[in-house]
């Protein structure tokens, strides 16, 4: 399977928070991760977007696909 950089749901029932990680593709939700490579939380305001961009760069080039949600978290948090 493919390595995806994808969200895992933590936090608690109707206070949601996300970890941005690095997958195995055909591994469950909130599986057992490859890598950590940030967090999400969109319960403040404004939400907040923490990336390492190095290790997103690092698993972009060994061939890892990002989410729709995940590339459009990684453009917000670089701009």
């Amino acid at each position: 399977m493919a390595i995806k950089l994808r969200l895992t749901r933590m936090g608690t029932k109707k206070r949601p928070f996300y970890r941005i990680v690095a997958i195995n593709g055909g591994t469950r939700r909130d599986g057992r991760p490859l890598d950590y490579v940030g967090h999400y939380n969109p319960m403040t305001n404004p939400a907040q977007v923490v990336i390492d961009q190095e290790k997103v760069k690092k698993w972009l080039d060994l061939g890892a696909e990002a989410s729709d949600t995940v590339k459009s978290l990684i453009k917000k948090a670089a701009g």
